[in-house]
This record gives structure tokens, sequence and C-alpha cells, in this order.
């Protein structure tokens, strides 16, 4: 669909010769001659752009750009005018049009920023309607090549194929497998992920498997564990590539006999659930090392998808930064229209190792630093040259920062808690306090520790030590 177009000017010869001009640039053009004739208008249909003159009868072109970004806050708007001034473009500018010409003006300048314009126009207007979307509603995209990853995506979802998802860190591996869910027959089912290589590998196999009350030395009750809790549905396991040799197979296994034994249990479970796995490693090249089995390469690489970097798909980067644009201003309570012609080229110029995750991070700080409601290129130049880290306030990165070290200390200790409170000089009541926040279990790592006993001696700890 062609983007429409409203103009609006009570110079009735302009308005016919900017109309053509821009039909012949293959925009669709709807022409009005008055302010309150543009709202009405805006009532019914909402353009892609607003192009209005500043001086009109009755309401001027200001007063008309506050109305629509009152109504249309996602809506761009340019103003010409035959009695520009350095001040009124400042102040207009200011206020979050997105741009500014005074007559007489080149149509070619005008043009490129009409162009500029729909690049940073609110996603959500593109997709306004499109029902048909709704699977992949969060994933935002007008390249070709991700295009075709989504066909595919959509083709594959019909079916119960287990799903391999190639991508570089941070360009959406997790979106597209929850869109794969939604587009598929379990979608009313539950949808279960979990990353593989952030989790110990103490307490991966039973966050994974589950285990029964009493299994181990603080299994206070049972827990189901993810396989189980994704019955029905779909169980994501991101950065599969960093699962450990052992797990991999328990994991084949389950597989295989579609059910699942929880850690202590002496019966399996039968379990229906679809895998979709992701990594950004190269699993032929680890199956080469011994690393990565074979035989579980091949269970979960039944329908290969891979997504592209977003340095190879460029043409996304001003969609993605207007959607970002869109929740991060309610988060940091700012009114904030977009970024800045300049800015936005920059952005579309840069390079991104970290992909959409890199680009959310620096739209955020952007936005978090703001004072105007077009973020200026100033701005952008200094988030791209600081190292691209999360904003994350600083209660949430304590949280996190005490989670890493509890964990540490943990698997140091195996699992000792007086050992581990020791460590961290802390005493032991407020060292399980901690635990509990964090909702860590110390048996997990004891457990590992008396698996790699019984792997050394051959016998269960609880032997070792006594004669024969």
């Amino acid at each position: 669909m062609l983007p429409r177009l409203l103009l609006v000017d009570d110079d009735a010869d302009l308005l016919r010769l900017l109309s053509l001009r821009l039909r012949a640039s293959g925009y669709c053009v709807d022409a009005v001659d008055s302010a309150e004739s543009a709202l009405a208008h805006l009532a019914v249909h909402t353009p892609a752009l607003v192009i209005s003159d500043v001086r009109l009868p009755g309401r001027d072109g200001l007063s008309l750009f506050d109305e629509i970004r009152n109504s249309h806050p996602g809506l761009p708007v340019i103003l010409l005018t035959a009695h520009g001034s350095i001040p009124d473009a400042v102040d207009a500018t200011a206020r979050g049009v997105f741009g500014y010409l005074t007559k007489p003006f080149d149509s070619r300048v005008l043009l490129d920023k009409v162009r500029r314009a729909l690049d940073v126009s609110a996603p959500r207007m593109r997709y306004a309607g499109a029902h048909d979307h709704a699977w992949r509603a969060e994933i935002v995209s007008r390249s070709a090549r991700m295009n075709e990853v989504l066909e595919e995506a959509r083709m594959v979802a019909t079916g119960d194929a287990s799903v391999l998802i190639r991508g570089a860190s941070g360009s959406g591996k997790e979106l597209l497998a929850r869109a794969i869910h939604r587009a598929s027959r379990r979608a009313d089912q539950p949808f279960v992920a979990i990353n593989c290589g952030a989790i110990p590998e103490a307490l991966l196999e039973s966050e994974l498997f589950g285990h029964v009350k009493g299994a181990f030395t603080g299994a206070s009750m049972s827990s189901d564990g993810l396989f189980l809790s994704a019955d029905g549905g779909t169980l994501f396991l991101d950065e599969i590539g960093d699962m450990p040799l052992p797990l991999q197979v328990k994991l084949l296994r389950v597989l295989q006999e579609r059910a699942v034994r929880p850690v202590g249990a002496t019966r399996a479970r039968p379990v229906n659930v679809r895998i979709i796995s992701a990594t950004h490693r190269d699993l032929d090249a680890a199956m080469h090392e011994g690393s990565f089995r074979e035989d579980l390469y091949y269970r979960l690489n039944v329908v290969r998808l891979s997504l592209p970097s977003l340095d190879e798909r460029r043409e996304d980067i001003p969609l993605l930064a207007g959607h970002f644009i869109q929740g991060l201003s309610e988060k940091y309570g700012k009114t904030i229209h977009g970024f800045a012609p300049e800015a936005l080229e920059m952005l579309v110029a840069a390079a991104w190792p970290g992909n959409v995750r890199q680009l959310y991070n620096v739209v955020e700080q952007v936005c978090a630093l703001t004072t105007t409601p077009l973020i200026p290129s100033t701005l952008v130049q200094r988030a791209l040259r600081a190292p691209s880290v999360e904003v994350l306030t600083y209660a949430e990165a304590r949280l996190r920062f005490e989670r890493e070290y509890l964990t540490q200390v943990l698997k140091i200790t195996g699992g000792n808690v007086t050992d581990a409170a020791r460590l961290a000089d802390r005493n032991r009541t407020e060292f399980y306090r901690l635990l509990q926040r964090h909702a860590l279990t110390p048996a997990m790592f004891r457990l590992a520790d008396e698996d790699a006993l019984v792997a050394m001696t051959g016998q269960p700890k609880s032997l070792q030590g006594k004669g024969s």
C-alpha cells in the first residue's frame, strides 16, 4: 500500500502543484485548505504524514500541529511557510515538528524530507489493522531478508517439527520462537523459555526435568521442572550450544521417549512438548570438537531458521528505533516524538555488533537523557561513542550482582552455606535470607558436588572413606 499524505494549504495553486509532485513520486495525496478541514479529515482517515502551511485562515499551522500531537502523537508533521525565521524553526522543532521548510523550496528537498519523515513514523501506524500479522506483532521489520525468515517461520509453525534458530547474540531469537508458538496450534498452551548458558550446570537439570521431595538435602517440596510446565505447549531452549554434555544425554533421552523423569523419581512422566532451540554458536564445529552430540543435533535441527544481523537489515533501524521510543517515553515519563533527521542518519550508518539488543540499549540511553521531544544528534553521537550498556536502575543492578555473586560462592563451596557465608563475610542467618530472596537452593550445588565424587570413586558419598 502506498503511503498516504495529507496536504494543508489555502493557496489552491500551490496545493495543486504539490499534489502533482507527490503523486508523481509514488504517494497517495489528500488535499484540504484549512486546519478545520484537516482535523475533520484526520477524524476519519489517519495518513502517514501531514504537510501543512503555517499561515492558514483561522487556526495556524502550529496550532494545527498541537492538535495533531494530542490526538495522533506518532504522526510526523512538516511545516511550510513563506514567513520563516530561525527562531520560528527552532521553536517548531523543539515542540516536535519533524521538518520546517521556507518557501520557495526545491521540490527535491521536500521529497527527501518526506522520505525521512516516513522512515521514522510510528511503526504501529504501519501495521494498523494488519490482523494477519498478530502472530509476529513483536517483530518490527520491513526488510526483505526478515520477511523471508518470517514466511518460513509461519509455514514451520503449522507442524510440530523441532526448530533450530541460528543467529548472533541480540538478533531476536526468542522473539522469533514466540512468534512461531503464537502461529501454531499450541498457541493457547504455555510458552516456556530457558537460557541454557545462564544457569549453573548444578541447577540446570532440576530446572529442566524437576525433582521430587526428598531427592536431595534441602528438597523440601517437589518441583515439576520446565518440561512439565510446558506440557502441551512449546519449550524454548536458548543457547543450546552451551548445554553441558551430561545434560545433552538426558535431553536426548527425553526427546526420544517423550517422557521426563524428575531427579530422585523412580518413574518417568509423559510429556508433550514442541522444542524450539537457538544458538549463536557453530554447532557443526562444536560436533567436530566433541562438545555437542551429533545425535542430539539431528533431533533439534529438523528445521533451521537463520536470523540476519541488524547490519544486514539496516532498513529496519528507523522502524525499530521508533518502536522502542514508544515504550521508553512512557517508562521515563517524557514526551518523545522521535529522532532529529541527523540523529536518525547516525543510527542507520552505525555498526551494530550487538544487533537489536544493542540498538535498544542506545535508544534507552538517549531517551533517559533527552530534554527535547526530538532526540538530537549530539546525544546519539555520545551514546554510540560510549560502550553500549544495558540501562538498569541501581536497585536492579544490585540484585543482578547479588544473584551472580551468591551463585559463584555456592559453586566454590559446593553448596556449603557455612563456608559460603564465611567467604562472603556474612553470618549464616543473613546469608540464608539472601539465598531466599534470589530463590537459590544450596542443596543443588551440593548435589553437583556429590555427583562429581560418585563419578571419581564409583560409590556414593555415604560409603566413601569406609572399609570394604
